[in-house]
């Protein structure tokens, strides 16, 4: 009976992550307001947006989360539970696919220049500050693996554009258990000065390493807009230097943070979020190490694990809000 299930569960088509309950629908069931549209960067992207708002519009929201997703996801599918879940507790959160991801501009999972993205995430975040109804409202950054990264690098373009950050098993460096081992990176280098664009990248379906609950994996595979190639050459390039700049300057992190991150975690590296807890120069700092969590905290792990860690960051957001 257990294998009909699952085979069934296999085949079946889901509209969103929670089944094919219309959005609208579903949003009004979980007691918020939601829409979705797309932004224009300076530099002309257009970008996939969505928002998720506590459901009285007569009273301000307690804060504006900014939420970043990680390399090959999107805001559409199971990252909008943790929305979901924050505004249902008062919080107005906006988020938007990253170049290259979702419904966004750009060649699916090719993310040349993570700096642009910076860019246009500064913008797009800045657009929802200037809004007369959330002036005067605390704002904080949220990060999932490379989005955690991002965020580390908006909180170095503008020091003081946020009271604090939710860095999710944060890409400052990534794992020596996926990355390539010599001489392939050295190979790749020189391959990607002149193909950018080639997914050849040989590594393990990351989503695959984050979930550890079988019956989410086939939710997650599930999603259509999730990137299942090989990473590209010119988005791990940039990657590594970009991690690699981060890891030399954890020191300068100075906003308010909570750092959460599983021990089993094969995707990015916990130890170095120790060491950014460790070397951050701010004093309002936190971190949780989850013993034997993997990658996927906040949707990958048993239905327990995942209250555990949205416990931590609303109690952590409650005492900053």
């Amino acid at each position: 009976m257990e294998e009909e299930e699952q085979a069934e569960l296999q085949t079946e088509t889901l509209l969103h992550y929670w089944g094919n309950t219309p959005e609208r629908d579903f949003y009004d069931l979980q007691g918020i307001r939601a829409s979705s549209a797309f932004y224009t960067s300076p530099r002309g992207l257009k970008l996939f947006t969505r928002s998720w708002l506590p459901f009285s519009s007569s009273v301000p929201p307690r804060g504006l989360i900014f939420m970043l997703h990680g390399y090959g996801n999107d805001i559409s599918w199971t990252f909008q539970g943790t929305a979901i879940f924050l505004a249902q507790k008062g919080f107005a959160c906006f988020a938007l696919d990253l170049e290259g991801h979702g419904k966004s501009d750009g060649l699916r999972g090719f993310v040349p220049n993570v700096d642009l993205v910076v860019n246009d995430c500064v913008s797009f975040f800045n657009s929802i500050k200037q809004d007369p109804q959330f002036l005067d409202r605390p704002s904080f950054l949220y990060g999932e693996s490379m989005g955690g990264a991002i965020c580390l690098l908006i909180h170095f373009a503008e020091p003081e554009g946020y009271n604090g950050a939710i860095l999710v098993a944060p890409m400052c460096k990534i794992s020596e258990k996926v990355r390539p081992s010599w001489p392939i990176p050295q190979i790749l280098t020189i391959l990607g000065r002149f193909f950018p664009t080639w997914a050849i990248v040989p590594t393990e379906d990351i989503m695959r390493k984050s979930v550890r609950v079988n019956e989410k994996i086939i939710i997650a595979d599930k999603n259509p807009m999730r990137y299942r190639g090989k990473p590209r050459l010119g988005t791990v390039m940039d990657l590594l230097r970009v991690t690699e700049q981060l890891s030399r300057r954890l020191s300068d992190v100075r906003l308010p943070f909570i750092v959460l991150h599983g021990s089993a975690d094969e995707v990015t590296d916990p130890n170095v979020s120790r060491a950014l807890y460790e070397e951050a120069k701010g004093e309002d700092k936190t971190i949780k190490i989850y013993d034997g969590m993997m990658h996927s905290l906040l949707f990958g792990e048993t239905d327990e694990n995942v209250g555990i860690v949205r416990a931590d960051i609303l109690s952590w957001l409650n005492a900053r809000s």
